[in-house]
């Protein structure tokens, strides 16, 4: 591998390059979406093997009555954030119930990706003109001084996919106590954390045979070669996914079938892999009550309830400062 002095034009090239220097390789699941990858993650969510988005559907419409007493509280307006919104399908139960019952609020959806935001700002206007809706485009620890500097209504702030199982236990904690730090009495945050399940079930999830999620890991890959000069030729790495009950811990790598070398136009860098050498891209973290609480703990956050599936697959908890 050479390594050459070089200015980065944004955190994604700094991040690939620190990245593949790095021993282990690894690249960040954040850069997996784009224009491409947001239409792949929507495919991967309406998979039958994707359980979680079917768990989250069933879990808002089944309690959406007592979510929506729980958001609208003393009856005061409010700001419904969401961390990571996507196309907000699952989000829509809420606002269509929000807006029923007359309930005060604007709604800020926050992803890191413009094209995510754009497509659900329309989709909005189109399906439900009721709800002022106030895009925020950034990465989750970016619009946290935005949602602790917000308009001086309540917040309530959504977290859904448990999209927080893409960090180890110690960034959550430190998330959480950032998001923590961003909220006052009375403020309310909404969280999905996939629960630990037959093993078998979760590989399945994570590595389907039509290969989507396949697709989905090695956007990054075409991203770098479309947005930095790259040469990755997809078919010479390998989608695989692993899962170890007794942490909860999934991971997802993309492994060198050969070695090989890879050139990086714009970060002026030859990249080197031994065969079956691997690139670490994500991790998706799978819960339990206890582990969940002792998350809340550690960051100073109160549970203060939780609603689940029928199978108990998945949950989404409710906590306070």
């Amino acid at each position: 591998m050479r390594k050459t002095p070089t200015t980065f034009t944004s955190i994604f090239e700094q991040e690939v390059y620190e990245g593949l220097t790095a021993h282990p390789k690894r690249l960040s699941s954040k850069y997996f979406y784009d224009e491409v990858g947001d239409k792949l993650f929507q495919d991967i969510m309406a998979m039958p093997e994707y359980y979680l988005t079917n768990c989250e559907f069933a879990i808002l419409e089944n309690h959406k009555d007592e979510i929506v007493d729980l958001f609208k509280a003393d009856g005061s307006a409010f700001s419904l954030f969401e961390l990571g919104a996507g196309d907000g399908k699952k989000t829509k139960i809420l606002l269509r119930h929000l807006i029923k019952n007359g309930v005060t609020f604007d709604y800020r959806p926050i992803d890191i990706s413009q094209n995510a935001l754009d497509q659900l700002e329309q989709s909005l206007h189109d399906e439900i003109p009721e709800v002022e809706i106030n895009p925020i485009q950034g990465t989750y620890f970016d619009t946290l001084r935005d949602i602790g500097n917000s308009n001086g209504r309540r917040k309530v702030i959504l977290f859904l996919g448990s999209n927080i199982g893409n960090l180890l236990h110690p960034q959550a904690v430190e998330f959480l106590g950032n998001l923590r730090n961003s909220i006052n009495k009375g403020d309310l945050l909404f969280m999905g954390f996939d629960q630990k399940k037959n093993p078998q079930t979760i590989l399945d999830a994570y590595n389907d045979e039509t290969g989507i999620t396949e697709a989905f890991n090695k956007n990054i890959l075409v991203r770098i070669n479309k947005e930095m000069g790259g040469n990755f030729e997809l078919d010479n790495f390998l989608h695989w996914e692993v899962y170890d009950p007794e942490t909860g811990t999934a991971k997802s790598y993309l492994v060198s079938k050969i070695g090989q070398e890879v050139w990086i136009e714009n970060l002026d860098l030859e990249v080197s892999f031994k065969r079956w050498e691997t690139i670490h891209t994500e991790i998706s973290q799978k819960y339990d009550d206890e582990v969940v609480a002792w998350l809340a703990r550690e960051a100073g956050l109160k549970m203060t309830t939780s609603f689940s599936d029928r199978e108990d697959n998945y949950k989404d908890y409710v906590f306070t400062k």
